[in-house]
């Protein structure tokens, strides 16, 4: 076990009709100024924006509003936000909507702390936050873990470049959390962000050592519970239980809870899929189940010991003859599970069909982004990131 600092300040409200409290909360804060931003057009048509903004009505919050965040959200819609958070005097950005828009309220955050540089210097490594404005959020996605991580993704439409950026300043401090939210996503949505949840805990499970007993545990029942909601949420939509299983799920998966006591965390496969969507604007949760299945054929030998393990304990295979066996076995069993909520497991299933200059860019734009290499279970150089995206297609 390595030594570890944990650090998980959001004050979590959760079940049905917590949005009706956002007022009280955000008062408790003392707030009285508040810009809420969120995405399309669901918030306003469920009625949600509606009951959030007559809740900060009711405690006397002043608000003003910005839509219009996309799926892997945009640099320009954070620097209009900045913008116009400024002018209005903002105290703080409630987020109302899933992981892009709460990615999206972090980096306006950033921006209103710092209005003298430029906040894409953050995400591609220029420099390190000075701040952070305060950012409360009502989840209506459980997918990318934002209200609890110290974490952030952008995408510089201009470049094409998609790249995220970790730091505690933005941790959200009030997250309200309902899970009848969640019912009217797509199906696609929700197994798309099962699969996140997934993947957020199982880029920490591969390790070279230092692992804690007690966290493979948890982490090894977070997958489990996650994957038997998401097929109960596939033959039906409308199980709160399973809705409610899966949004927690989510918040504890990326706020560094499933892998304390470990040796880093490996990400390649999030580093390859942040390319994808960069490139092609792919549904997150879909290109991490794309790319996962190539990147663990290509590295599980170097960390046999925890794909064995992930094997028998999470994926309930059966030892086989060999340790090597074993593991290629539960690489196959997740990748049959994708399946079974409709998840690609290929490029091709994914809906794209890189040429190999476009394999080339991603493979020198992620390594690039990570410094020239990436990875816990084995360490990943740009031939290593283009290899992969070859044998995903």
């Amino acid at each position: 076990m390595f030594d570890f600092e944990y650090y998980a300040p959001t004050r979590v409200i959760f079940g049905r009709g917590a949005e009706a409290r956002t007022g009280q909360l955000l008062k408790e804060l003392s707030v009285s100024r508040v810009l809420i931003h969120y995405g399309g057009g669901s918030v306003v048509r469920s009625g949600l924006l509606d009951r959030v903004t007559a809740s900060l009505d009711e405690a006397g919050v002043v608000h003003t509003q910005l839509g219009g965040v996309v799926p892997n959200p945009r640099l320009s819609k954070v620097r209009e936000g900045a913008e116009l958070a400024r002018r209005f005097g903002a105290e703080l950005i409630l987020a109302v909507g899933g992981g892009s828009v709460i990615d999206s309220s972090k980096a306006i955050g950033y921006a209103l702390a710092d209005p003298d540089h430029d906040v894409w210097d953050l995400y591609c490594g220029k420099r390190k936050a000075i701040g952070c404005f305060p950012v409360a959020c009502v989840l209506t996605i459980a997918a990318a873990g934002s209200e609890m991580s110290n974490s952030s993704v952008i995408t510089n439409e201009e470049t094409g470049e998609k790249r995220g950026y970790r730091d505690n300043k933005c941790r959200v401090k009030v997250a309200v959390m309902n899970p009848e939210l969640t019912v009217t996503l797509p199906d696609y949505q929700t197994a798309a962000g099962c699969t996140d949840i997934m993947m957020h805990t199982i880029e920490r499970y591969f390790t070279q050592g230092g692992n804690m007993e007690l966290t493979d545990r948890i982490a090894e029942g977070l997958l489990r519970t996650v994957m038997k909601s998401a097929l109960i949420l596939r033959d039906d939509p409308a199980n709160y239980e399973a809705r409610a299983e899966v949004m927690w799920a989510g918040s504890l998966s990326h706020n560094d809870l499933t892998g304390l006591g470990a040796n880093g965390m490996d990400f390649v496969s999030h580093g390859l899929e942040h390319e994808l969507g960069g490139m092609f604007d792919v549904t997150h949760g879909a290109g991490l189940s794309a790319v996962w299945p190539s990147w663990a054929r290509y590295v599980y030998k170097d960390c046999l010991p925890r794909f064995v393990q992930f094997a028998v304990n999470v994926m309930d295979v059966a030892p086989k003859a060999t340790d090597e066996e074993t593991a290629l076995a539960g690489i196959a069993a997740l990748e049959n599970f994708f399946r079974s909520i409709h998840m690609p497991v290929t490029l091709k299933e994914l809906g794209v069909e890189p040429t190999e200059e476009q394999i080339l860019s991603m493979a020198a734009s992620c390594a690039r982004g990570a410094g020239g290499k990436k990875g816990t279970a084995k360490v990943l150089y740009e031939a290593d990131m283009a290899a992969i995206y070859r044998m995903a297609l």
